[in-house]
């Protein structure tokens, strides 16, 4: 079975994960629906349970655009992880499980929103579309949300196994390494605010029109001032 050695710089976004093997075929995300300062035991409990158990990254995932854009780098950082174990409970302000299943089903259109998600702001404005694609053949989700520390270790075990079978629907079973070569880069910050961003022609136009008058009015106010 084919294994092959990371990005040198792999990884390369900061975030709140713990980093395991880096040959192994799985990483885990499990959804934080808290503060960062005050993540609760058992969401600690489900991350350490993933890196324990074998994954190459096990971490949070918060928010359906920047928290989507540091993971999709960090893992095209790495050939080797073809699988992705969602878990935890749902983020009611975010609806980051509900968003991180649409990205996998339905990919993201031309203005960078993921399809058929009802998050408030599911757009990947960091990231280049091939990266996304890549990310998207690259790996395959396994849906673990909202089950128990024993389901996400016997979710990450099932994608060690050499010999494929299915487990909650999905076929799993360490393929071996992506045949193309890792991805090395990070975020580019575009957008920092993906929520100030329009979201749609008509929006961005609007949104021209008063930078228009807001320009108009700061010439008109300029030349006031040297008359």
């Amino acid at each position: 079975m084919l294994k092959v050695r990371p990005h040198p710089e792999y990884p390369p976004e900061e975030g709140r994960y713990l980093r395991g093997n880096d040959f192994s075929p799985v990483a885990v995300a499990i959804v934080l629906n808290t503060d960062e300062d005050k993540i609760p035991p058992e969401i600690e409990h489900l991350v350490r349970v993933g890196v324990e158990t074998g994954a190459a990254l096990s971490g949070t995932v918060q928010t359906p655009n920047i928290g989507f854009e540091k993971l999709i780098w960090n893992i095209v950082g790495n050939p080797n992880i073809r699988f992705l174990v969602l878990g935890g409970p749902e983020s009611e302000g975010h609806a980051t499980g509900a968003a991180l299943k649409e990205l996998f089903k339905n990919g993201i259109d031309e203005q960078s929103r993921i399809v058929g998600s009802d998050a408030p702001f599911p757009f990947l404005y960091n990231i280049p579309r091939p990266v996304v694609n890549r990310f998207l053949d690259q790996v395959t989700l396994v849906d673990c949300q909202f089950q128990d520390a024993a389901t996400i270790r016997e979710a990450v075990r099932a994608c060690f196994q050499e010999q494929p079978a299915v487990f909650r629907g999905v076929m799993v079973g360490d393929p071996g390494a992506y045949p193309e070569p890792s991805i090395g880069g990070s975020l580019t910050w575009k957008v920092t605010q993906p929520w100030a961003v329009p979201k749609d022609e008509k929006e961005q136009a609007a949104k021209q029109k008063a930078l228009d008058l807001m320009e108009r009015l700061r010439a008109h106010n300029a030349g006031r001032l040297h008359e």
